[in-house]
């Protein structure tokens, strides 16, 4: 567990990525082209049931932490905390402050959608890198795809988290959903493009190195 000895810039940077997270989702949900697969199911899931994505994502994933904590322990951190809480909160909250800014009918624009919809999905794969760059633990979801691809040798990390990312997004579908473009591209390409922006962005131009000695 990645809980002591903790650099307070990694700190402040994985709880400033994850509130952000949510922030880029509340733009990118009302442009219809999806989001990442997780809270695709997430959002189709909560609506079913009539709950707040906050609600649902954080009672989910208390539910795969205890999966976490019994077989892959050594995923979690303040980083896992912050990301099964922050997230879907902050969605929630920046949802609630756009409905008094953002006039009724302003996604209705395909220029609109499409322009919201670049930019914010530049803004979330950034702020994941950071997120995911911080090394202070993975999320319950991601968790589980870590472990799911540690316990067996036939298929590499990127092929199990396609076919995890796809699983999902079948959930998804069933809860009534359907995917737009984003979804689809982020379950193939997500992985990858994070991979590189953490090497040649985040790492380049926010280097957080540990301190010598320190450990987590």
């Amino acid at each position: 567990m990645k809980f002591l000895h903790v650099d307070m810039r990694r700190l402040v940077l994985v709880v400033v990525s994850v509130i952000l997270m949510g922030f880029f989702l509340s733009f990118l949900n009302p442009c219809g082209f999806g989001t990442d697969p997780c809270t695709v199911m997430n959002l189709a899931i909560s609506g079913k049931i009539g709950w707040t994505l906050g609600n649902w994502q954080a009672t989910l994933n208390c539910v795969l932490l205890v999966i976490v904590i019994l077989f892959g322990r050594d995923q979690i951190g303040w980083g896992t905390i912050a990301n099964m809480f922050l997230v879907g909160y902050s969605f929630d909250f920046f949802t609630w402050v756009n409905s008094f800014w953002i006039p009724e009918g302003a996604f209705g624009s395909m220029i609109v959608r499409v322009a919201v919809a670049a930019a914010a999905l530049l803004g979330f794969v950034v702020v994941a890198s950071c997120y995911m760059t911080s090394d202070l633990g993975t999320s319950p979801y991601d968790a589980i795809c870590f472990m799911i691809a540690s316990h067996q040798k036939k298929l590499s990390f990127r092929v199990v988290r396609i076919l995890y990312d796809g699983a999902v997004c079948l959930v998804a579908v069933i809860f009534g959903t359907r995917l737009g473009v984003v979804t689809v591209a982020m379950t193939f390409l997500l992985g990858p493009v994070i991979a590189w922006m953490k090497v040649h962005v985040v790492e380049k131009y926010l280097p957080l190195k540990k301190p010598e000695g320190v450990k987590g």
